[in-house]
Order: C-alpha cells, then sequence, then structure tokens
C-alpha cells in the first residue's frame, strides 16, 4: 500500500553544516511523494533555524530538552499518517526511508537498527532492552510511526535517545519492526559527545528505560 503522505521530523542543535543536504537528499528521495519535513531546534546558536526557515515546511524553536521531547514535540505537529524520524547529523541514510515505508504497514513502529552497533553501552542494550522490546538497536532514531501511535507516548524518563518509544510502545501493545541498515561514518564530534562521556549517558539511559519497562 503507499502511503497518501509522509511526514519527516528531525531535531537539530547547530547543524547547519548538515540540514540543507539532509532536506535535499530527503526531497530527492520522497520526489513521487507528498511529504512534509518538519525541524525541531533546540535553540541553535550557529544559525540552523534560519536555514531551516528556509527549506523545511516546518520549522520551530523550543527550549533544550534533548533529543526524544524533540521528535515528539515534531510528531505532535505531523500531519501524515506516516510518520519518520531521523537524525540531522547524516548518520541515517535518508535513501533507506522508503524501505521503512514499506515495513510500517506491517507494524505500528519500524526501527531501522544498525547492522553494526559502535559503541559498547549500545551492544548491551541490544542485548538487554532490545530482547525486551523486540529491536536490535533501542537507540537508534531512525524510525517509522503510524500517527495514531504518537498520542501514546507521555514521556517521564527524560533523555533516553529513543528508548522511551518502544517501552512505552511495548507496554501499550504496539507493534514493533525492524529493517537492517548498514551505519554511515560517524562524525568526529558526535552530539551525545565523546567515547567515555556517550557511553555513560548511553548506559544512564538504559538503566532509566529498563526501569520505566519494570514499573
Amino acid at each position: 500500500m503507499v502511503p497518501n503522505g509522509v511526514s519527516i521530523v528531525t531535531t537539530t542543535l547547530n547543524e547547519r553544516e548538515n540540514i540543507e543536504k539532509l532536506i535535499s537528499i530527503t526531497r530527492s528521495v520522497l520526489q513521487s511523494l507528498e511529504h512534509e519535513i518538519i525541524v525541531v531546534d533546540d535553540n541553535s546558536q550557529d544559525g540552523t533555524i534560519q536555514i531551516a526557515n528556509r527549506l523545511a515546511d516546518v520549522a520551530v524553536t523550543k527550549t533544550r530538552e534533548g533529543q526524544s521531547k524533540g521528535l515528539l514535540y515534531g510528531m505532535q505537529m505531523a500531519k501524515y499518517p506516516i510518520i519518520i524520524t531521523i537524525d540531522a547529523d547524516l548518520e541515517n541514510d535518508p535513501a533507506d526511508i522508503p524501505k521503512l515505508i514499506q515495513k510500517i504497514n506491517e507494524f505500528d513502529i519500524v526501527v531501522a537498527s544498525r547492522t553494526k552497533l559502535p559503541r559498547i553501552s549500545e551492544k548491551i542494550s541490544s542485548k538487554t532492552l532490545g530482547k525486551l522490546v523486540g529491536a536490535t538497536d533501542t537507540f537508534s532514531n531512525f524510525r517509522a510511526y503510524k500517527k495514531e501511535t504518537v498520542s501514546k507516548f507521555n514521556l517521564r524518563g527524560g533523555e533516553t535517545f529513543g528508548a522511551e518509544f518502544l517501552v512505552i510502545a511495548k507496554k501499550k501493545g504496539l507493534t514493533i519492526g525492524e529493517i537492517q541498515c548498514d551505519p554511515s561514518p560517524r562524525r568526529n564530534t558526535p552530539r551525545i559527545g565523546g567515547k567515555i562521556k556517550a557511553n555513560i549517558r548511553i548506559f544512564w539511559a538504559l538503566i532509566k528505560s529498563l526501569l520505566i519497562y519494570l514499573v
């Protein structure tokens, strides 16, 4: 089944160098399909929002609350029945969006799981939380959602880098599927931080997500 429209949602924090390319490539991939691109900016200081205002269909700035709440904010504004969330740093390949769209016919949420997880914290998450929710990459925010699922998400765990969405979905009986995608090269200064900081933040997000799942 071909959807009658797709909403693309991304969050940004100082992504001036990437947002124009992301929007351009995404529009090229979706040129034969009605779509909108929504950019939720976490109060960037490098002019990201000015570029987004010019190129996106919807561009808003909000108080910085993290990626998860930023994505939900954008998802709540989406007008089409399928929502695709994607990172703004070009580590997710927009060319894989059609595979997510095709798979969402079978599930409520589809995760584009990376074939190789780069951090030890993510590998441990895959073997713990991943087994509980049915996705091998719980911190990939490259996903497809059916619009009707958005009202189910009441985020309360702080920043979990998207893992709480899957926990809530599982607890509410939503179906979760996945596709496999080869990861693009990571940039030198990822938004989440360097190796040690990133692993600490992901482990903490994992612990919070497991507690939310169990409570």
